[in-house]
């Protein structure tokens, strides 16, 4: 059996508890737990395997676009969230109340990551701007500042000592932090999704001309594009599997695609949601994805032996 074989594609179960639509969807780091962010201002707590919703997280004013957890290692006792009530919140899992809250954006929050020690959490904002923010202390100040982009930032990674940023400015930015340098991609249509590679040698991007591109971290160089969904209205956030072997991404046909990565040719649609695929997130260890879409619901996929 090929590893095309193996993709996840059936669907184990769909998780209802959000009202109106689902933004994103992440899983933790051994990935037994997801976490979902919806317009309904909560985030819940979901065992994938049993469907089970562990705990609702309330405490933003609107929307919650985003969440995140430390990566792999660091602290599993808490997460992040982003919300359009311009705040950022640092949340404990098992109390499920914020510990931290950042107030400094003027804008809604998109976008939100930890860095690998889950010492600074890293915002992107409409406001144009990234800000990072000491996560152990309360301090509204943040302690850097990125106001490159011209327009709306939409997605932001940390990847050792650089920032990943992409913007409705059509542009995806690198920031070295430790050499205070600043390396510019133009993509030429917004950015709605950016993200690293496994191998940290690559920048997958997704954009609203109905394309992702798969650019060389180091020079810049479009190494390979991929198309067929439809993306032109709604941030979609696409990913790589777990072997960053083939990329995929939702739609707002309400369907998955899938693609090889090295070829660049679609490999699978799924018939997923009946609107919008918002965010769709790579199991870490096995062949197994989550979905989240407009219709509010969440879904569990999995391969042919899973």
């Amino acid at each position: 059996m090929s590893s095309d074989d193996l993709l996840p594609s059936r669907e184990v179960r769909s998780l209802h508890g959000h009202k109106g639509p689902v933004h994103a969807v992440r899983y933790n780091q051994d990935g037994n737990y997801i976490l979902t962010a919806g317009s309904d201002r909560t985030i819940r707590l979901w065992n994938p395997e049993t469907g089970l919703s562990i705990k609702t997280y309330e405490g933003h004013g609107k929307d919650v676009f985003a969440v995140c957890v430390p990566p792999t290692g660091a602290d599993n006792s808490r997460f992040a969230s982003c919300s359009a009530d311009r705040s950022v919140f640092i949340w404990d899992v098992g109390t499920g109340r914020p510990t931290r809250r950042f107030t400094g954006h003027h804008q809604r929050v998109n976008a939100v990551a930890f860095n690998a020690e889950a010492t600074v959490v890293v915002s992107g904002s409409y406001d144009a701007s990234v800000r990072c923010w000491d996560s152990r202390s309360n301090s509204r100040t943040p302690i850097q500042l990125l106001e490159d982009a011209k327009d709306s930032v939409e997605a932001v990674q940390v990847l050792d000592t650089e920032i990943l940023t992409g913007s409705v400015d059509g542009c995806v930015r690198i920031y070295d932090i430790r050499m205070g340098e600043v390396i510019t991609d133009k993509v030429g249509h917004a950015v709605t999704s950016a993200t690293f590679t496994g191998d940290k040698n690559c920048v997958l991007v997704s954009s609203l001309d109905s394309t992702l591109r798969l650019f060389d971290k180091e020079n810049g160089e479009l190494l390979n594009d991929y198309k067929g969904h439809k993306n032109d209205e709604y941030r979609l956030i696409s990913c790589l599997s777990n072997t960053d072997a083939h990329v995929i991404s939702g739609s707002e046909d309400g369907n998955i695609y899938m693609w090889d990565l090295v070829e660049g040719n679609l490999l699978r649609t799924i018939k997923a949601h009946n609107r919008a695929v918002t965010c769709v997130a790579y199991h870490p260890k096995k062949a197994g994805m989550t979905s989240s879409s407009v219709d509010g619901t969440v879904k569990v996929w999995g391969g042919a032996d899973t």
